[in-house]
């Protein structure tokens, strides 16, 4: 057997111990010699840490993360008597949502010098650079490759997380939500808070669209949890939302006012209001000419905190109070910031526009 400890020097083994054993709640795993201990070895929060005279003198930092820091003197930094600091923090702090900084992002497909290679060597590709402030983030992801995927079990500490697949497949599995299944271009699933889960195999070229509150959150792996966990629970709770998944087979559209339809994906539900997405394309018949008296009413604002577009396909001139027109093609995206108007003119038949909203209602 292999063990890895860390080494404290130690002058005082009596202090050290009640430091480390009686005060933090380390046990002892061996000490010596015995009739005059001067050495000991003691475990506790993941860590084997080695109290010795002969150890370097330069002071050691450890970091406890507790689910019950008031039994430590609650948190922050102490100090002990061989001058290692010891940071008492909360292990599972709450979670934080950074003040929305609304502003207008426009970003574009044809910029290949945004891409960047990331985990398991994804290419990403940042839709929100400037992140309203922290607030949210927007990523397009691909795999190009078929095949397994090197993921593990692991769950995120966040408010909202969609993922949208753009094109090809990819098969996942989910905490609960029985065997694993297969998301095909147009599908979309929301991923509530904490839910365990793992992605498995993609198609070549697997392009996905994700969006996040906040933009900096907590990925931690679950080694403990095996997925499929043999049960189904549609409607588990998991931090306020449910697990959705959206089928872009067996949807249906509906018209609004601004002469679009949208296939909406159910996440106000999932939700309880906190979020909602839906995919748009032109209403059958409607004139799309900038010109046209259908123009004008087709000018929208938002009076919420976000409101993201995604161009799957098709084109379309976004036309914006206070800014030039912007022609507009697969690929690209914009964020538009609460009460500014804009429109969507000249829009192509094959358009289709993936919208996210937060909050849902807005």
């Amino acid at each position: 057997m292999t063990t890895a400890e860390a080494l404290i020097a130690c002058d005082d083994i009596n202090a050290a111990l009640a430091f480390y054993v009686d005060r933090l709640g380390f046990r002892v795993d061996s000490i010596f010699p015995a009739e005059s201990p001067t050495v000991a070895v003691v475990r506790g929060y993941g860590l084997r840490l080695r109290l010795d005279p002969a150890a370097p003198k330069s002071p050691a930092t450890i970091r406890i993360a507790s689910t019950d820091p008031d039994s430590l003197g609650g948190t922050g930094q102490l100090r002990a008597p061989d001058g290692t600091a010891v940071e008492i923090v909360d292990a599972d702090p709450p979670l934080v949502l950074p003040p929305v900084q609304q502003s207008f992002v426009l970003e574009r497909a044809s910029d290949v010098a945004s891409w960047s290679v990331g985990r398991a060597g994804m290419r990403y590709r940042d839709l929100i650079p400037d992140r309203q402030g922290g607030r949210f983030v927007a990523s397009h992801i691909q795999i190009p490759t078929a095949g397994p995927v090197p993921d593990y079990v692991h769950f995120h500490k966040i408010a909202f997380q969609m993922i949208y697949c753009y094109r090809g497949w990819v098969r996942l599995v989910y905490e609960d939500q029985g065997e694993p299944f297969v998301m095909k271009a147009g599908d979309c699933v929301l991923q509530p808070p904490r839910i365990r889960h793992r992605v498995l195999e993609s198609s070549a070229g697997l392009d996905v669209v994700e969006v996040g509150c906040p933009a900096l959150h907590e990925t931690h792996a679950d080694p403990d949890t095996t997925l499929p966990t043999g049960e189904l629970h549609p409607d588990r709770n998991f931090g306020g939302q449910r697990f959705a998944f959206h089928q872009a087979d067996t949807a249906t559209w509906a018209n609004d006012e601004q002469g679009f339809e949208r296939r909406r994906f159910g996440f106000l539900e999932a939700t309880g209001g906190l979020a909602e997405a839906c995919v748009l394309r032109p209403a059958p018949g409607t004139p799309q000419c900038e010109g046209s008296a259908d123009a004008a009413a087709s000018t929208r604002s938002h009076e919420g905190d976000f409101l993201f577009t995604f161009v799957l396909d098709g084109t379309a001139t976004l036309r914006r109070v206070g800014g030039a027109d912007s022609v507009l093609s697969a690929g690209d995206s914009f964020v538009m910031p609460a009460r500014q108007s804009f429109a969507l003119l000249n829009r192509s038949a094959d358009l289709q526009l993936l919208e996210v909203a937060l909050p849902g209602g807005g």
